[in-house]
């Protein structure tokens, strides 16, 4: 059985690739495609370490682009 956590997420993405669909922005043929990618971004944040922003900073500041 899915977690809350789990069933919230598959919710999000379920409506962002909607409003996609709608405003024109995602074919309803690349639903499959576009649907794992949003999960998939979706997870990856809400999942991911406490602390990961810390982790980033610990490890040195990015270089500048010039």
């Amino acid at each position: 059985m899915a977690s809350s956590l789990d069933e919230q997420i598959l919710r999000a993405a379920k409506e962002i690739v909607v409003k996609f669909i709608e405003t024109g922005r995602v074919s309803p043929s690349a639903f499959p495609d576009t649907f794992k990618s949003i999960y998939a971004t979706l997870e990856e944040t809400v999942k991911k370490p406490a602390g990961g922003a810390e982790e980033k900073e610990a490890a040195g500041p990015e270089k500048a682009s010039s």
